[in-house]
C-alpha cells in the first residue's frame, strides 16, 4: 500500500477532465478514458457534478480502480464562480493491488458509472411499460414529453433500435446494451436495463438508463422565457430541479433493496425500502404540485380524443398490478369484450384512474378485492372504481374532493391533492367525478365523460 500527495486537475462545464497531474492522469487513461475527455471514475464524476451544479466547494474521500489497483484519495473540488468548470486538488492517494471482484461487484461498479452518464432515466413495469420518465437533456425534450404523455406503453415504442426489426419489446436481456437512436438527437445512445424483483429478475419491473455516446451539452432553457405566457409558480419551478435527482435516489435505493450488488443484512434492505417509499412520495408530491398549477390555470384546456374507458381501466390495472399483489389485493378488470367509448384526453383519464385505483389499493384490507366497471349510453360513458375498504361517512364524502384534504389520515403517503386534481380534470373534460359510500361498506368513485357517439353507433 502506498500513500502520496496526488494531483491537481481541472474540469470544464461538460465535466470533462481537461488537465490532470499524475497519478490521476494515468488512472483516467488506464480506465479507457481520454485526456481531455469525460471523467471515467464514477465517484469523482459525481463529486465534480455536484460542486459545479450547486457552485459549492466540496471535499470527500473517493474510491476508484483500474485493472491492477484499488485507489482511495481525498478530493477537494473548487467550482468556478461562472459554472465554467472546477479546480481539483487530490491528496492522500492510497493504492493497493486489486482483489478479484465478484461478477455482482463488477456489475455494480459499471452501473454506478451508467447512472452518472445517463441522459434519460425511466422506471418500467414488468412488461417494460413506462411508469415514470426523467431527463434534463434539451435535445430530446419533445420526445420525453411524448413519453410522459404515453405512460403505460412500452419504452421501445419511442426509440429506434439499430438494425433490429423484431417485434418489441424483446426480452430485457436482448435489449440491455443495445444501441438506440432518439428522435431529435444527433448522438448515438445505448440502453441499459436493470431488472428488479426476486427470485425472477424483472418481476418487479426495471430501471432504464439511456446513455449518449458523447457528453450532454450544457444547455439550459432561458429562465426568463415563459413557455406558455404564464408566470411560473412553485410547481413548474421545483419540478425540473427535483425530478431527476429524486428519481435517481429511488433507483439507487431499489438497487440496494433488491440486493443486486450482493446479499445484505435485513435491516439495511429495510432501510433502502424506506428510502424508496420516501422518494416515491416526494416524486408524487412534485407531480401533484405541477399538475395543480396546470389545472387551476384559467387557460387550461385538455386535448379531447376518442378513447375507450374499458381500455384505459385495463391499462391502469396493469400498471398498478404489482402494487396490488404486494398488498394482497385482487383487481377485477373489465373484460376484453367490454367497451365504453368516450371523449376525453387519454393521459388525463389514465391519470384520474391511476389515482382512484391507487387509493382503493392503499385503503383496502389484505385479501380484499377492487372492481373496475364500465357502462355507457348514447350521452355518457362511465367507469367506476369500487373497493371493500372502511368507506366514508356523509361528512367525509362532502370533504373528500377538497384541496389538501386527507380526512385526518396521517403517514399514508398521500398529499391530499389527488382527488381534488382528479375532479378538476374530469370537469375540464366536460365530465364529473362523484363518490358513493357508507361507513363500513367500501367506496365507489365514478368518472363520467361525454360518450363518443360515433363509436357508440358502431357497437
Amino acid at each position: 500500500m502506498q500513500a502520496t500527495f496526488a494531483a491537481r486537475a481541472r474540469t470544464d462545464a461538460r465535466d470533462w477532465l481537461i488537465e490532470a497531474d499524475e497519478p490521476l492522469a494515468g488512472l483516467q487513461l488506464r480506465n479507457g478514458g481520454e485526456l481531455p475527455g469525460p471523467i471515467v471514475a464514477p465517484d469523482l464524476l459525481q463529486l465534480v457534478r455536484k460542486a459545479r451544479n450547486y457552485r459549492f466547494r466540496l471535499a470527500r474521500m473517493i474510491d476508484a480502480r483500474d485493472e491492477s489497483e484499488n485507489v482511495r484519495a481525498w478530493v477537494e473540488v473548487e467550482p468556478d464562480t461562472d459554472g465554467s468548470g472546477c479546480v481539483l486538488s487530490l491528496s492522500g492517494w492510497i493504492s493497493e493491488p486489486v482483489s478479484e471482484l465478484s461478477l455482482e461487484d463488477e456489475r455494480e461498479r459499471q452501473l454506478s458509472l451508467v447512472r452518472q452518464l445517463a441522459g434519460l432515466v425511466a422506471r418500467l413495469g414488468p412488461d417494460q411499460e413506462m411508469l415514470a420518465v426523467e431527463s434534463e437533456c434539451c435535445e430530446i425534450s419533445e420526445l420525453v414529453t411524448r413519453m410522459r404523455e404515453s405512460i403505460g406503453l412500452p419504452w421501445t415504442d419511442f426509440v429506434t433500435l439499430a438494425g433490429n426489426g423484431h417485434k418489441q419489446p424483446m426480452h430485457w436481456r436482448l435489449l440491455d446494451g443495445a444501441g438506440v437512436t432518439l428522435e431529435g438527437s444527433m448522438r448515438e445512445w445505448r440502453a441499459h436495463l436493470v431488472p428488479l424483483g426476486k427470485p425472477t429478475p424483472g418481476s418487479a419491473g426495471f430501471e432504464l438508463y439511456l446513455v449518449p455516446d458523447r457528453p450532454m451539452p450544457d444547455q439550459r432553457p432561458a429562465e426568463d422565457t415563459p413557455t406558455d405566457g404564464r408566470t411560473p409558480g412553485i410547481g413548474l419551478e421545483i419540478a425540473p430541479v427535483l425530478r431527476q435527482p429524486v428519481s435517481r435516489i429511488i433507483a439507487n435505493a431499489e438497487t440496494i433493496r433488491t440486493q443486486l450488488a450482493g446479499p445484505l443484512a435485513d435491516e439495511y434492505s429495510n432501510y433502502a425500502a424506506d428510502i424508496t417509499a420516501a422518494g416515491e412520495h416526494l416524486l408524487a408530491l412534485i407531480d401533484d404540485l405541477t399538475t395543480l398549477e396546470m389545472v387551476e390555470d384559467e387557460n387550461f384546456e385538455p386535448a379531447p380524443d376518442q378513447i375507450d374507458l374499458a381500455d384505459v381501466a385495463r391499462r391502469a390495472a396493469g400498471i398498478l398490478g404489482v402494487r396490488a399483489s404486494e398488498r394482497g389485493v385482487n383487481i377485477d378488470v373489465p373484460g376484453n369484450e367490454d367497451r365504453a367509448p368516450a371523449i376525453g384526453e387519454f393521459r388525463r383519464v389514465l391519470q384520474v384512474l391511476l389515482n382512484l385505483l391507487g387509493n382503493a389499493i392503499r385503503y383496502s384490507p389484505e385479501g380484499s378485492q377492487v372492481w373496475l366497471r364500465v357502462d355507457s349510453n348514447s350521452d355518457v360513458s362511465r367507469v367506476t372504481v369500487a373497493d371493500q375498504g372502511e368507506g366514508l361517512d356523509e361528512d367525509q364524502q362532502g370533504r373528500v374532493f377538497g384541496k389538501f384534504e386527507r380526512l385526518g389520515r396521517q403517514g399514508d403517503g398521500g398529499s391530499g391533492l389527488g382527488l381534488y386534481i382528479s375532479r378538476r380534470l374530469a370537469e375540464a373534460m366536460g365530465g364529473t367525478l362523484e363518490v358513493e359510500s357508507a361507513r363500513g361498506q367500501g367506496a365507489r368513485f365514478t368518472l363520467q365523460l361525454p360518450a363518443d357517439k360515433d363509436a357508440s353507433g358502431e357497437m
